[in-house]
């Protein structure tokens, strides 16, 4: 390889699951606000929001002389907070300078012997510089000692009264009128990955998790031995029946009363606990101590819910407590880009303060307007990452690097337009060019039309899918792929081959109705999807489409239709639910998460070809039935390879690495199976067909060669059947799910919903797509898509745009009605994009 540099790849995916991970942490904007609000930021009393004024040793004096007469304290100088190491100089010094006591992590040890500390653990070590009663004549040995306090703790003094909490002193900071002191801000205290800005409560997660009755006792219509109480249900029941029995007379019930009959005390009491009961949730937390295998279980009763003391802020009160123009820094990053641009611009600083502020300010406008420019304006920076579609992941991540002002990098992006509205395009095409611009390389795979045409240097592979392409069908610039070249993608672009409009738009005679959606972001609306028909829900980036569509609609269908669903969207009511008899959810999840899963066992098609092979005369001579040819069981499989193929060869500190079965030679089966033969192939054979070829090679028969007519049709005729489904892509995965709905003779009363199924599609494969999803409505079912693609929004009977921006500039439906009509309403925000 010749001319590489440094690389860096974006992919669609989100950054982290880890619940700590925010937008702002993952940009590093969160860094800079750190340092903004310590330098900057005004502490504000907790209790009466007043600006807090520094603290004189008087002030400190007189505070502790109003302690009650006779009170013991002492009076303590923090020298070490959360560090680790054995801090054995630091001991040594204190008993040089005639100091005879510390206290550490709580406990107070003399310096002779001196402390053994362990160097891994982080310690808090307080220097006891006096030990006191509360007297009349005290003051002169008081303020003595405050001030050896406050020299040697740096301005701050610990006041540790017996059987009270410790008061906190600092020269720095205090409220005047609730004496509530506040540490200097540092930046640390503002993180939420850090004990000293950490909500003790949740340690800096925002949230907690608890065990909720309503998950523990779904159906309050049974009674406790009918097994009311899911975690009990079976024999678990029998551990505690004389106590429960017991609990019932004195709360008013039996084992056999329903728990819709319980009085609200009597429930209290059964699962948080009465007199000598410690109640269901007691016993259930004591369960999750028993390992990995019963949280696990344990974990679908429990629910989570923003932290009660930091309510969802993260940090403790003390961080809080600062404020900048009125906004403590949870509240700043609460704010979508959109609203948090224009107050960091009327902020104003004078003197050494504009000096300190006039750089971060800089850097935190560039990095929050990288966000605004890659369509993410609607987006807060205290938003975990855990919660973004890939998209707006990926991203996320290009305003980051943005950011960072590296050059000379070669940046590999995947599909960055995906999610991404028409509106936004430019602006998206805009940043990679600043990226350019700035010395690097962008390589990006994209089959968005206009990311292709701005391009300088275009690479087309094909010339079709599968074992079909790997060849480069095209490099050269983009004008030249435009108007000469004779690769698929060209003919597209100039116009030669064009996704055919439907000539005439189906009239539906029912709808499903939402009623009052107040989901996420959407203000009250109303919103009709009409039946028997293929509906496209559209809108710019964070306008609401999930919220309305998986969110609200999807997930109150598999409620009526007694499905579990987690977090159902808020909505007064729906109708039109009597015409849906089934729903069915197609993403682009894979089918299978490990190799044994393939087209052929998902689409059912290996059934058939098992069969086939357990009748042929051989195999009905050696007594081998359609078990025999699977390679998930014993009996025909290879035993060595347990039907893999492969053998995983463990590299510790390595990536495991798959090597070829040496007995099987990677086809599965043993020698006895693969003697077995129809029309001259083993039935290893027949799984590397492709779909093309095996709708030939079992022309004479019917059900099986429907079914592989129908993986062509939605374009999968280069996989093999038996391909691993962990190799397929996300498209790939979603088209077979979808053959798989296609083979089925008739579909009334089904409603599909597919999130944006165009992802990862050439344009040549999104027309196969949109004839697919016409069949599917064809067959009697309704189809309802999330999409920005413009094609599919063409193809559509009915289109809901919602708008008009993203997150609290979205929420309510702009315009609906057929693409002719959307492209004629001046208050769609897709009209304007549609070409009919």
């Amino acid at each position: 390889i010749e001319g590489l540099t440094p690389a860096i790849s974006l992919e669609q995916q989100t950054v982290s699951k880890n619940p700590r991970s925010t937008v702002g942490t993952v940009t590093e904007i969160y860094d800079f606000l750190r340092v903004f609000y310590a330098r900057l930021g005004i502490p504000c009393c907790p209790q009466c929001g007043a600006p807090i004024q520094a603290q004189t040793s008087d002030q400190i004096i007189a505070q502790i002389l109003d302690l009650p007469a006779g009170s013991k304290f002492m009076l303590l100088a923090p020298l070490v907070e959360h560090k680790k190491g054995t801090h054995a100089d630091l001991f040594k010094k204190l008993k040089a300078q005639g100091f005879a006591r510390v206290r550490i992590n709580g406990e107070t040890l003399n310096l002779d012997p001196m402390p053994e500390l362990a160097k891994t653990h982080k310690h808090n070590i307080d220097l006891v510089v006096d030990r006191l009663v509360v007297k009349p004549d005290m003051r002169k040995r008081l303020a003595d000692s405050v001030e050896l306090g406050l020299q040697a703790g740096e301005g701050r003094l610990i006041v540790s009264i017996i059987g009270l909490e410790d008061m906190f002193f600092s020269t720095d900071a205090v409220c005047a009128q609730c004496s509530i002191s506040l540490p200097k801000p540092s930046p640390q205290l503002f993180s939420f990955n850090s004990p000293q800005g950490a909500c003790p409560h949740c340690s800096g997660l925002g949230a907690v998790e608890y065990y909720e009755p309503a998950l523990i006792a779904p159906n309050q219509g049974l009674s406790l031995r009918q097994g009311a109480v899911l975690p009990w249900k079976g024999r678990g029941l029998e551990r505690f029946q004389a106590d429960l029995e017991s609990l019932g007379t004195k709360l008013g019930f039996t084992l056999d009363t329903a728990l819709e009959k319980f009085s609200e005390h009597a429930r209290h009491g059964l699962f948080y606990g009465h007199e000598s009961w410690p109640g269901v949730v007691y016993f259930l937390e004591q369960g999750q101590h028993l390992g990995p295998i019963w949280r696990d279980e344990l974990s679908r009763f429990r629910q989570t819910a923003d932290c009660p003391a930091c309510h969802g802020a993260r940090l403790r009160p003390e961080a809080l407590a600062v404020r900048v123009n009125g906004l403590s820094i949870f509240e700043f990053c609460s704010l979508p880009i959109a609203r948090a641009l224009p107050w960091l611009e009327n902020l104003n600083f004078h003197g050494v303060q504009a000096e300190i502020a006039t750089p971060l300010l800089k850097e935190l406008g560039h990095r929050l307007e990288f966000l605004a420019n890659v369509g993410l304006e609607y987006i807060c920076l205290s938003r975990n990452m855990s919660t973004l579609s890939g998209g707006e992941a990926q991203r996320i991540r290009l305003a980051g690097q943005l950011g960072s002002g590296l050059v000379g990098v070669t940046y590999v992006l995947d599909e960055p337009s995906i999610g991404l509205h028409p509106r936004d395009n430019q602006r998206l095409i805009n940043t990679l060019r600043q990226l350019q611009g700035r010395g690097n390389t962008v390589l990006v795979v994209e089959h968005d039309e206009p990311t292709i045409r701005s391009a300088d240097h275009v690479l087309e592979l094909g010339p079709g899918s599968g074992f079909l392409g790997g060849e480069l069908v095209f490099s050269g610039p983009a004008t030249e792929l435009v108007h000469s070249a004779q690769t698929l993608t060209g003919k597209y672009l100039r116009g030669e081959l064009h996704i055919p409009r439907p000539v005439s738009r189906r009239v539906a005679h029912r709808a499903l109705i939402l009623r009052g959606v107040t989901t996420n972001n959407l203000r009250d609306i109303d919103a009709s999807f009409p039946l028997d028909s293929l509906v496209c829900v559209t809108g710019v980036s964070g306008s609401g489409k999930s919220s309305l569509v998986m969110d609200s609609l999807y997930k109150h269908l598999a409620l009526a239709q007694g499905i579990k669903v987690e977090n159902p969207g808020n909505i007064k009511g729906i109708d039109g639910l009597e015409a849906i008899e089934k729903i069915i959810s197609i993403d682009q999840s894979p089918i299978g998460r490990t190799p044994r899963s393939n087209p052929a066992t998902y689409t059912k098609v290996f059934d058939e070809i098992r069969t086939i092979f357990a009748n042929s005369h051989d195999a009905k001579k050696r007594g081998y039935a359609p078990g025999r040819f699977s390679f998930n069981v014993r009996g025909g499989r290879c035993e060595a390879c347990q039907g893999d193929g492969q053998i995983r060869v463990e590299m510790h500190f390595l990536p495991d690495v798959f090597v070829t079965c040496e007995v099987c030679g990677g086809k599965r089966y043993n020698r006895e199976t693969l003697d077995i033969l129809y029309r001259d192939k083993s039935i290893a054979d027949v799984l590397d067909l492709t779909v093309s070829e095996a709708r030939v090679f079992f022309a004479n028969h019917a059900t099986l060669e429907r079914r592989l007519g129908v993986l062509e049709e939605v374009g999968l005729e280069y996989i093999r059947l038996g391909q691993p489904a962990t190799t397929l892509s996300g498209g790939e995965a979603q088209r077979i799910k979808l053959s798989r709905e296609l083979g089925k003779r008739s579909l009334p009363g089904t409603l599909y919903i597919l999130d944006e199924p165009t992802t990862g599609l050439h344009m040549h494969e999104v027309g196969k797509l949109i004839t697919v999803l016409h069949s599917l409505v064809e067959k009697g079912a309704s189809v309802i898509v999330i999409e920005h693609n413009l094609d599919v929004v063409a193809a559509a009977d009915h289109v809901i745009d919602l708008g008009p921006g993203g997150g609290d500039n979205g929420g309510i439906i702009v315009a609906q009605g057929t693409p002719e009509e959307l492209q004629t309403n001046p208050g769609s925000v897709t009209g304007p994009f549609l070409e009919m």
